[in-house]
């Protein structure tokens, strides 16, 4: 059975998520920048739109890794794309590691 209790209220709840506390840490957050959790068994809609969105964030730092290289190689690119390319990498390099944080607690608790 789901529980679905999603919560972006992080300020009586651990950052760590762990097979103990039974939180999910969300691909997402509040307006704020507080971290969302989910408690929850794995299943359920809300879990199934954070892997969603997982993905895509995945799939999304691929496509600028592919675009980096191809600039690396031109010699010819404008310092200002590379800016604005440096900026789109850090974003996804956060999202990347906010993933394999939220799957800590999933491979610890294996």
């Amino acid at each position: 059975m789901t529980r679905l209790d999603a919560t972006c209220d992080s300020r009586h709840m651990s950052r760590e998520v762990t097979p103990t506390t039974g939180l999910r840490l969300l691909p997402w957050t509040t307006p704020d920048g507080r971290p969302c959790y989910l408690s929850t068994d794995g299943d359920g809609p809300v879990a199934a739109l954070a892997d969603e969105v997982e993905d895509m964030q995945l799939s999304t730092g691929d496509e600028l890794l592919t675009h980096a290289r191809a600039m690396l190689a031109d010699p010819k690119v404008p310092l200002g794309e590379f800016r604005f390319l440096s900026a789109r990498l850090a974003e996804a390099l956060h999202d990347a590691i906010r993933v394999a944080r939220s799957h800590e607690g999933v491979r610890s608790g294996s």
